[in-house]
């Protein structure tokens, strides 16, 4: 399951991993492998069920080795507020990708290149998610309502946080192609905030799967190895570059699943494979598109 949902992730992931140097490409395999691993999938939904219920460190990491079952229901209770977060912040970067002036290359022609005019209005996309956070108050459940709120600022103010972060530590960057430094810095940021976005919702689904703590953590680390080592893959064999719309195809996967999180704050559930064979699907047309323009270039 972690891995049907780690496509998208890996596409974006190389991207950004292209433009950093080796050193930094080797933090985020072995520095951020580790944040990946405990931090995200063990950690954070630790904390994050403590802020929910209320319980102590010391009382919600017994819940998670002796009471496992407790444990994913109490995560699974605060489930709304995660996919308000985690879906903002995904579907903020889904729409700043297809909100872009400059973008030049159009997977999906008319759509796209509609999508695309709003990037001359820099504020619009965040005038889309305000209205989405507005819109999930006046219609969620009582119990959760000033949670989500704050929740889906939160996705959004980050997403534009990292943006200016990552903005301002390149404007600092005077030599060489690859980023060094602070931007390189910022974009390590970046990624492992990207990552834990797409981890927060498997964690929870895991819990379908098993009550087991120590197999969960296992098997989504063993996940969050494996999108690394896909990324680098892709890096080494410049695949960004043979496939034109890869990049395209990646990013409406990652729109989807935005908005899908954010639809599940209604209880509205889309089976777990459906929802990773939806990227899939995206990844595979955008590979197939690509292929079918390269041949059609080339035999003109």
């Amino acid at each position: 399951m972690e891995i049907t949902f780690s496509f998208d992730n890996a596409v974006v992931n190389s991207k950004i991993l292209n433009n950093m140097s080796v050193f930094w490409q080797k933090l985020f395999l072995t520095v951020g492998i580790v944040f990946a691993v405990f931090i995200v999938r063990f950690l954070l939904p630790i904390f994050i069920v403590m802020i929910s219920s209320g319980v102590n460190l010391s009382d919600v990491i017994n819940l998670a080795f002796n009471e496992p079952i407790k444990y994913g229901e109490t995560l699974e209770d605060a489930a709304p507020i995660i996919n308000a977060f985690g879906g903002t912040f995904l579907t903020m970067i889904g729409i700043s990708y297809f909100m872009d002036l400059g973008k030049e290359i159009h997977w999906l022609g008319r759509i796209e290149k509609w999508l695309s005019k709003f990037g001359e209005y820099e504020s619009f996309k965040i005038l889309i998610m305000l209205c989405v956070a507005t819109a999930l108050y006046f219609t969620v459940h009582d119990k959760y309502r000033t949670a989500i709120l704050l929740a889906s600022i939160i996705g959004t103010m980050l997403h534009i946080a990292l943006d200016l972060f990552g903005k301002f530590a390149a404007s600092k960057q005077t030599t060489g192609k690859q980023l060094v430094g602070m931007a390189a810095f910022a974009s390590l940021i970046y990624l492992n905030i990207l990552d834990a976005s797409f981890s927060l919702d498997g964690v929870i689904g895991a819990f379908a799967i098993s009550s087991n703590i120590v197999l969960i953590i296992a098997g989504l680390g063993a996940g969050a190895l494996w999108v690394r080592s896909l990324t680098v893959y892709l890096v080494k064999t410049g695949t960004l570059g043979k496939y034109q719309y890869l990049e395209h195809g990646a990013h409406w996967a990652i729109l989807v699943l935005g908005i899908v999180m954010i639809v599940k704050i209604y209880h509205i559930e889309p089976p777990e494979w459906a929802i990773g064979s939806l990227g899939l699907v995206f990844i595979a047309t955008a590979i197939v598109s690509s292929v079918i323009e390269a041949k059609a270039l080339k035999n003109q």
